[in-house]
């Protein structure tokens, strides 16, 4: 097969984006833009498309690229519906890390192409919402998702300061939602928003604790939540993602549509034995604190509390959960390893492009609602 052909992924049936498990409701993207900040399962599944294009610039020798594919699956608000890629790469293959499942292309150029690569990503979300007073008991994780959720990484440590911060932020907290809610409303009071930190920030949380500055962006901020629930044997994990539609609650600060290159979106979940795993992000908080017009918002302000009180157990879901991917060695670099897998990466022979720079890379995501009746 000619390798400029379009090509597709093996599993991805004719009639697949069709999407017939979803449907259309009220609270769809026409909705009034200003309504309380309310996410809920019951607004129904939508369905996203994702389309990121790179076209490296000036490539020095051979080249290859590494671009994140939606690869959370949860059958009650996340499931990917398949990708499809273009372009003139002498290799083109997905693979996945065996470690998180973290999903991604990746293409391969000779010396002397100028290398370009398309990929278009489906999906289906809907809203999460925990309801706290209906407790029960959770399927329990295997006791390797377990060891996976509460060991250390590169940038999580979970001893030393890390550990003492959140021993003291849990102070008197007896039950894990207690100690949950502990550390969430711990990042809330403690952080802000540094608008001047590049991207989402790199998560290292030692760092931050060790330094007194708290400020940072989502990597930083939810990062910060997750080592700190694991410090205390809380099984929590940072989910890499990206904005793709604005809030169909009026928020300006929570979404983003159309190209959407620079809205990349780190959350958090926690594990809690009554109720699974836990949508927590307390970095939006600090986000609509500092950004929702007209900006600089007190806690006590009515916008900054709806989000403060929903985004410990919910989420608005205009967004695609990636992957859960820390410290990653992307299969056939020379270079480092990868904090997160949230950004396209490229490597040439000069080396490790800027995958925060999408004008210099360069590289577009564009993403648009598919409309489903």
């Amino acid at each position: 097969m000619d390798r400029r052909s379009f090509l597709k992924t093996a599993g991805l049936a004719a009639g697949v984006f069709a999407a017939a498990p979803v449907a259309r409701t009220a609270l769809a993207a026409d909705a009034p833009p200003a309504v309380p900040f309310a996410p809920s399962p019951e607004a129904g599944w939508r369905v996203f498309e994702l389309t990121t294009r790179v076209e490296l610039i000036k490539p020095a020798g051979a080249a290859q690229v590494w671009l994140p594919l939606p690869s959370v699956h949860d059958e009650a608000w996340m499931r990917p519906m398949g990708n499809l890629w273009q372009g003139n790469a002498d290799a083109m293959r997905v693979v996945t890390d065996p470690l998180y499942g973290a999903s991604m292309l990746h293409a391969r150029w000779e010396a002397g192409d100028a290398p370009l690569v398309e990929v278009v990503s489906r999906f289906a979300a809907r809203d999460r919402a925990v309801d706290f007073t209906r407790a029960g008991r959770a399927t329990p994780l295997t006791a390797a998702e377990r060891r996976l959720f509460t060991m250390a990484t590169e940038l999580l440590p979970t001893d030393g300061i890390v550990r003492k911060t959140a021993l003291e932020a849990t102070r008197g907290a007896t039950t894990d939602e207690a100690k949950a809610r502990a550390l969430y409303e711990w990042v809330v009071a403690n952080t802000v928003r540094e608008p001047k930190t590049r991207g989402c920030g790199l998560g290292d949380i030692a760092a931050m604790l060790e330094s007194g500055n708290l400020g940072g962006k989502c990597a930083d901020l939810n990062s910060l939540f997750v080592g700190m629930a694991r410090a205390v044997g809380l099984p929590a994990r940072d989910v890499y993602g990206l904005r793709v539609a604005d809030s169909r609650f009026g928020y300006k600060s929570l979404g983003k549509s159309g190209d959407v290159s620079k809205a990349q979106h780190c959350r958090a979940e926690v594990w809690l034995e009554a109720h699974g795993w836990v949508p927590v992000d307390p970095a939006d908080v600090r986000k609509v604190m500092l950004e929702e017009p007209p900006g600089n918002r007190g806690l006590d302000d009515e916008k900054v509390r709806m989000v403060h009180a929903k985004l410990f157990g919910a989420w608005e879901t205009n967004w695609v959960a990636l992957n859960h991917a820390h410290d990653l060695a992307l299969p056939g670099s020379a270079g480092p390893k990868v904090p997160f897998l949230m950004y396209p990466q490229a490597e040439t022979a000069a080396g490790r492009a800027d995958s925060l720079d999408p004008k210099a890379f360069a590289y577009t995501l564009t993403a648009r609602e598919i409309p489903v009746v």
